[in-house]
């Protein structure tokens, strides 16, 4: 054993002696501690020697390391390196992440899905990628220091300000690690152009208020198309517009324009009340009128029918009893027309009657007529 060489037999395994000739050192090669304060001596109360326990200290390294101090240092070195070659080479891949592990700079064709694993470092390494929905900000108030930023040209030669969002989902990791140099800043220009181009096949109104989800998808399907082509490996979900305003400079020109379009919206709305008001008037009194002239004709013919009738029945008793019948005929004319006649009439034959009171006959209410004057007379006989 290491310490059966040291002050010869009946040593103790720190080389203390257990014999009467021994010299009661400790086990480090020192006389027994004592108590602080204690007797024997002048020194008792002294504090230990630095150099003393430094040297104690590399002493009990010694006799715990294998081989001594300076075989077992190498050890140590190697117990650090594979400890850290082990930290290095298991990484965790969480959740929401899928991990592509490369072996010397080419990709695995498996993908890391969430747990725990292990890869060869320094041969292998592992590249981590967020798989849940992202959002991409594009476009934003001009600055001074990029004044044209968000501006587009609408299809109606108006500047207009546009402010909209890219959501986002890593649907191949391999591609979107290794097919582009920066997915972020070419998802970015490419939103940017497509937003640009349909933007500028519109009028700025639908932008602003009318058509933004028509254009929100149309945007997609643009960016979806160009990032496959790319083979990004990413899929976009949505395109929402979160603003869109004219510039500052012209705002309140735009403001105008939308007041004036307002009034317009309302004019027509009245105008169309109003149209359909007349236009029900209308139809109501061209129906009246329909009704009317239908029965103006229904009465018409059914009077020219019942004449017809009339003269027919007529003309069959005249010519049953002709003197009858015109004399029936020549007295009802008569009867009609002098009726409401205001004339007086005088039969030459029997002569001027001696009193004739005319004024009080003028003076009966049923004896005023409208056409002859008071006092016209009329002379007359068969």
């Amino acid at each position: 054993m290491p310490w059966s060489n040291q002050n010869g037999g009946g040593g103790g395994p720190w080389g203390g002696g257990g014999g009467g000739g021994g010299n009661n050192q400790g086990p480090w090669g020192q006389g027994p501690n004592r108590p602080r304060g204690s007797g024997g001596g002048g020194g008792g109360n002294q504090p230990p020697d630095l150099e003393d326990l430094i040297r104690r200290g590399q002493d009990r390294l010694k006799n715990v390391v294998p081989g001594g101090f300076n075989g077992g240092i190498f050890v140590i070195i190697g117990i650090v390196i594979v400890a850290f070659w082990a930290m290095q080479s298991i990484y965790t891949v969480q959740p929401d992440e899928r991990g592509v592990e490369l072996r010397f700079g080419k990709p695995k064709e498996e993908i890391s899905m969430p747990g725990l694993h292990f890869h060869l470092w320094p041969v292998e390494s592992v590249e981590i990628v967020k798989v849940t929905e992202q959002q991409q900000n594009v476009g934003s108030r001009p600055t001074s220091n990029n004044p044209g930023a968000g501006l587009m040209l609408s299809g109606d030669q108006n500047i207009v300000s546009v402010q909209f969002s890219v959501l986002f989902t890593v649907s191949d990791p391999q591609a979107f690690l290794f097919n582009l140099e920066d997915p972020s800043q070419t998802l970015q220009q490419v939103a940017e152009s497509a937003m640009r181009e349909v933007v500028g096949r519109r009028p700025a109104q639908d932008v602003f208020r009318d058509n933004r989800e028509e254009i929100s998808t149309q945007v997609r399907e643009i960016i979806q198309g160009t990032m496959d082509t790319y083979g990004s490996g990413i899929a976009i979900n949505a395109v929402p517009i979160e603003d869109a305003a004219p510039p500052r400079e012209v705002a309140e020109a735009f403001e105008e324009v939308q007041r004036a379009q307002q009034d317009e919206d309302r004019f027509v709305e009245e105008a169309n009340q109003y149209a359909n008001q007349r236009l029900g008037q209308a139809r109501g009194q061209s129906a009246q009128i329909r009704e009317e002239a239908a029965a103006y004709k229904d009465q018409v013919v059914k009077e020219a029918e019942g004449e017809a009738q009339r003269f027919v029945s007529i003309y069959d008793e005249y010519v049953k009893a002709p003197d009858v019948t015109r004399q029936r005929i020549y007295l009802e004319t008569m009867e009609n027309v002098l009726r409401n006649s205001n004339k007086v009439i005088i039969d030459e034959k029997q002569g001027v009657l001696p009193y004739l009171p005319l004024n009080e006959i003028m003076r009966q209410p049923g004896n005023q007529s409208s056409g002859q004057p008071a006092g016209q007379t009329s002379t007359g006989g068969n």
